[in-house]
């Protein structure tokens, strides 16, 4: 099939490569000019496992091409809409500028029998507006509504091999001759066996923010069990895994620690939450302002942390951050963790030093008065403690004798509870971590 994505971001990119990789031909289109020409070389403008490599035998093989010209996706019969939707400054809800402006300037291009695939995380509502403006120009396209559901640093795993799809479908003959298409789209991964969820436009929406205020809840819940486990001694790593044994709670998502960040889980509750109150019903959603309060108050806790084992200050002590992206296996410092303490203990008057495997680029730029260093041992150097807050493999492999002398005295604050206590005190360390003594 000849298939067009619209916005070629983390989204975008990835989709694109992974479809043309499925055996269809492919053209992304955006409007960033220096994002076009990388991806056009099949180089990748951000970091993801696996994704420079299918890029360039995508592009080589000429199934997947890269323009800034709207105009180039005519003739494609599928068109898939990947743009970003930020929180809106200084509000909770997002801004779907981008999404308007992708589709405003695709329907000019359309033919009768395409077919437009939303795939970005919109408020409810959305898509049946967008809907109306399809048809006002095209009354022979349709729009659907297919969430994506990646995980940063296995995106392209989990766009080959999701674990659903979920169509979001309008009624009648239009609607189930596009459904049809997109079972064409995706013919491969409908012969795997991955489950098909069929619903109307509402509910495709709410998957995907359903989902994620689930998984935020799930993280926000551990972290305040965290903070009974600091007030009272228990040990919250134990009790993850003790609940977690149970088949209805699970272990994934249970892991106390700094809490969430990046550029979809926040943003996705807070406009989930603005989204409900416009329609009336935002008591529904009034447990998601707790969640999310319980996860910023994990971030001071991080600091105070480091305060206590400097005894009572940091300033003027020597910090080394281990981490700065928002999760292992990406360069994504969107509403970091790790970045947001780092520089709350630069406010408090710390020399902070931060690493991380790929995320130093984009911390540099969006944080200049930091300080940065390549290797957990050149920002460890002298430190006076060791804030672990992003859990590269590399950090929790870190061998507590050799780290040990490297440092000005062996302080270590596990950020994401995923070192060995044992370990690193047994090497002379005094060691610290959220809702563990």
């Amino acid at each position: 099939m000849h298939i067009s994505v619209i916005g070629c971001g983390y989204l975008g990119a990835v989709h694109a490569a992974c479809m043309a990789a499925i055996g269809h031909d492919v053209v992304g289109v955006d409007v960033d000019v220096a994002k076009v020409e990388a991806l056009s070389q099949g180089k990748a403008p951000f970091f993801e496992p696996g994704l420079p490599e299918l890029l360039q035998e995508q592009v080589a093989s000429g199934r997947l091409s890269f323009t800034n010209d709207m105009a180039a996706i005519k003739g494609a019969t599928v068109h898939f809409v990947g743009v970003g939707t930020p929180q809106k400054r200084g509000e909770y809800a997002a801004d779907l500028t981008y999404v308007d402006a992708a589709v405003a300037s695709l329907i000019h291009h359309l033919a009768p029998g395409d077919v437009v695939v939303g795939k970005s995380t919109v408020p409810v509502g959305t898509a049946s507006r967008l809907a109306a403006l399809v048809t006002e120009a095209q009354p022979e396209a349709t729009l659907v509504w297919n969430p994506e559901f990646l995980r940063e640093g296995h995106a392209v795993q989990d766009t080959l091999h999701p674990d659903r799809l979920v169509y979001g479908l309008p009624s009648g003959p239009a609607g189930q001759a596009a459904g049809a298409v997109l079972d064409e789209v995706y013919a491969p991964l409908i012969a795997e066996g991955i489950p098909k969820v069929v619903a109307d436009y509402a509910t495709a929406e709410l998957v995907k923010v359903a989902a994620n205020s689930f998984l935020a809840t799930k993280i926000s819940f551990i972290n305040a069990m965290a903070e009974l486990c600091e007030a009272t001694g228990a040990d919250v790593t134990l009790l993850a895994d003790a609940i977690g044994h149970d088949e209805r709670i699970g272990r994934k998502f249970l892991n106390a620690g700094v809490g969430f960040g990046g550029g979809c889980l926040p943003k996705d509750i807070r406009a989930f939450m603005a989204r409900a109150g416009e329609l009336g019903v935002d008591q529904a959603l009034s447990f998601l302002r707790e969640v999310d309060s319980i996860n910023m108050r994990r971030r001071v806790r991080m600091v105070d942390l480091a305060r206590e084992v400097c005894g009572g200050s940091i300033s003027g002590r020597r910090v080394a951050v281990l981490g700065a992206a928002f999760k292992p296996e990406s360069d994504d410092i969107r509403d970091s963790p790790a970045l947001n303490v780092a520089t709350q203990m630069h406010l408090q008057g710390a020399t902070v030093v931060v690493t991380d495997p790929e995320a130093i680029s984009n911390a540099r730029r969006a944080w200049p008065d930091l300080r940065f260093a390549d290797t957990p041992e050149a920002a460890a150097k002298d430190a006076d403690v060791v804030v672990l807050l992003t859990e590269w493999r590399q950090y929790r492999d870190l061998d507590p004798n050799a780290f040990g002398e490297i440092v000005a005295h062996k302080r270590m604050v596990d950020g994401r509870n995923v070192l060995d206590p044992e370990a690193w005190r047994a090497a002379g360390w005094t060691y610290r971590a959220l809702g563990r003594h």
